[in-house]
């Protein structure tokens, strides 16, 4: 157990925005590290990947080579055989992968976004974080956390430790309630994030409004996790590390602009009707008047017409 609570846990659960927060979170502690020396190493674990599943597990915001990971996987694998039946399954094993791969690395500190859930998700192991946030919370995985809107909530807190600070975006008022409840039961201190008032207004990685949210709540995990973990002398996530952390945000798949020549790409992995709204804002604010573009949709996803 303290050999796992050294990662120095920041955990991550929502329904929307989870990736894009990890990744300003790892971006906002790389400027830092980069100005002040801490953190030295970061580990991030996202999920789904784009192209290679070494993306899931990442350090100083590289995935990890084929051969480490290939590694790290007969490491795990071959510890836990005999032991335990039946084996993980795809999700906990990349999971344990990971803890077991920030741990032989080195890492100062663990971004990780849950999977589906919280309560009962796979990274849930974490008793003593550093920080939780919870990003948007809307209808989408209904089956295995709903019918209710309450109940997707209550799944989300689950990830809230004793002792440990929590922040959530604002939330519609049903799943701010539950979240208040569980942060009450748990004794945790739990605060809601609406939008910096000084991030930059024209960064292009924030021109979608939801990234502005994102990138809010971002500061405020990334923030209270250097008061809590670096050294004195440099426990403040300052403006300049901010701009910088903007700036070199990066988080292909989302909110994804490519120029290639005379050709625009406008790339979104969009997959329930909340997202498929928000990127479909994006396209619309960012696109020229005048131009034609061929929207695809699949017609037989109810509720996410064209």
């Amino acid at each position: 157990d303290d050999v796992v609570n050294g990662l120095n846990v920041i955990h991550v659960s929502g329904t929307k925005g989870k990736g894009s927060t990890c990744a300003f979170i790892n971006s906002f502690l790389k400027a830092h590290g980069e100005r002040t020396g801490f953190p030295r190493k970061i580990g991030l674990y996202t999920s789904p990947h784009l192209k290679y599943v070494q993306e899931r597990i990442r350090i100083d915001s590289r995935p990890i080579s084929e051969s480490l990971f290939a590694k790290y996987v007969f490491e795990v694998w071959h510890g836990l055989s005999g032991k335990i039946s039946p084996g993980p399954r795809y999700l906990q094993l990349l999971f344990l992968i990971s803890v077991h791969a920030f741990i032989r690395e080195g890492i100062d500190v663990a971004i990780y976004e849950t999977h589906n859930g919280g309560e009962y998700d796979a990274t849930n192991i974490f008793q003593k974080p550093v920080v939780t946030g919870v990003t948007t919370i809307g209808m989408d995985h209904v089956e295995q956390l709903g019918p209710l809107i309450e109940n997707i909530a209550w799944h989300k807190a689950g990830i809230f430790k004793p002792g440990s600070p929590a922040f959530s975006n604002f939330q519609e008022p049903a799943a701010a309630t539950v979240l208040q409840q569980r942060a009450n039961e748990k004794n945790v201190a739990l605060q809601f994030i609406g939008v910096n008032a000084t991030l930059p207004q024209n960064a292009l990685a924030l021109k979608p409004e939801v990234q502005r949210t994102n990138c809010s709540l971002a500061i405020a995990l990334a923030s209270t996790f250097l008061k809590v973990k670096a050294p004195q002398d440099c426990c403040i996530l300052e403006p300049q590390d901010i701009l910088q952390g903007i700036e070199q945000f990066s988080w292909p798949g989302r909110f994804h602009h490519i120029v290639d020549g005379n050709h625009q790409w406008f790339l979104d992995g969009a997959h329930n009707e909340l997202s498929v709204q928000k990127a479909a804002q994006w396209f619309v604010e960012t696109t020229l008047e005048g131009q034609g573009y061929l929207i695809m949709s699949d017609p037989t996803n109810a509720g996410i017409g064209s």
